[in-house]
């Protein structure tokens, strides 16, 4: 359906070099894992739903307004040559300057305090010194921990003039959010929000890569439940006050993918590219609450966050 040029970046993406990890002041409070460098359950999903009180949805609201502003902030430095690392650098910088801990930061030993993940990979890419290049897309996932509470979004941006095939891919992949978060409601089973991405998926024919899910958030940053975003039938269904994400990636090639040796950056196997969109979300009496769109947001989307990549950075 997509020809290779556009399929497939130009070459296959290589490690760069990390700079030291950076400091978080010590007068900022941190999660637990930020010292112990561990999490509960298997890559910190702990298996207890968490439902908000009228301080926890207004922590969370605080929590994940920071993250949106993080991650506009980023979005605004993508351009040719600007590294991950510089990135990675903002988004430290102007969360700590806001009293906030960047989640990701020494989360299970990771060692930066953003995702980055480019072309091919798929996830949990490493800020490094690599230069963005024209044509690139940079996914760019930031966390905030504020007041006791986590708040995670992240967006996929151009760098410079993208292939059709890869507009195509973050319009699709953008389209497949929004049309999962729309269904979101008190009672709805989680398995419509797989039902729904999925097809979309299959109409554009893309790929959902499936063992990667989102999650349900709040003071721990990754809880009960695993939001699938492929075709299931699991049991659960949305309560009032209780907070997730959804966050799908697509990839114009085949779903398979592997782990580089660093333990953290997946790319796809066939290395075609990927893209993903995420919001945090909250249930409400009127259905969800998306507590990661921008002030002045409009809809189940991100209006802000998602039109920036649109439009060709550089």
């Amino acid at each position: 359906m997509y020809p290779a040029a556009g399929r497939y970046p130009a070459e296959r993406l290589q490690p760069g070099a990390l700079s030291p990890q950076r400091q978080v002041p010590p007068h900022i409070p941190r999660p637990a894992y930020a010292v112990s460098g561990s999490a509960p359950g298997q890559l910190g999903l702990s298996k207890q739903p968490e439902v908000h009180d009228e301080q926890g949805q207004a922590a969370m609201r605080a929590a994940s307004q920071l993250a949106t502003r993080a991650l506009q902030l980023a979005g605004g430095l993508v351009q040719p040559g600007v590294t991950t690392d510089q990135l990675d650098a903002a988004v430290h910088d102007f969360l700590t300057a806001n009293g906030a801990y960047p989640s990701p930061l020494s989360y299970h030993g990771f060692p930066k305090s953003i995702c980055t993940s480019v072309n091919e990979v798929v996830c949990h890419g490493i800020p490094d010194n690599r230069p963005l290049r024209e044509g690139d897309v940079v996914n760019i996932d930031v966390t905030a921990y504020l007041n006791g509470h986590h708040g995670d979004t992240n967006a996929t941006f151009f760098v410079g003039q993208p292939s059709a095939a890869a507009v195509e891919l973050v319009a699709v992949t953008q389209q497949a959010l929004d049309a999962a978060i729309q269904l979101c409601g008190p009672d709805v089973p989680f398995r419509a929000i797989g039902h729904a991405i999925h097809s979309i998926a299959d109409a554009a024919g893309m790929s959902v890569i499936r063992e990667f899910v989102g999650h349900g958030i709040g003071k721990v940053f990754h809880a009960a439940p695993a939001v699938l975003h492929h075709r299931n039938w699991r049991p659960g269904s949305m309560a009032l006050g209780q907070s997730f994400t959804i966050e799908p990636i697509l990839t114009l090639g085949g779903r398979k993918h592997r782990t580089w040796a660093d333990g953290w950056t997946v790319v796809t196997a066939d290395g075609s590219l990927t893209a993903q969109f995420e919001h945090t979300l909250l249930v409400t009496q009127q259905g969800v609450e998306v507590l990661t769109v921008p002030p002045g947001g409009q809809g189940a989307g991100c209006p802000e966050a998602q039109q920036q990549p649109a439009a060709a950075s550089g």
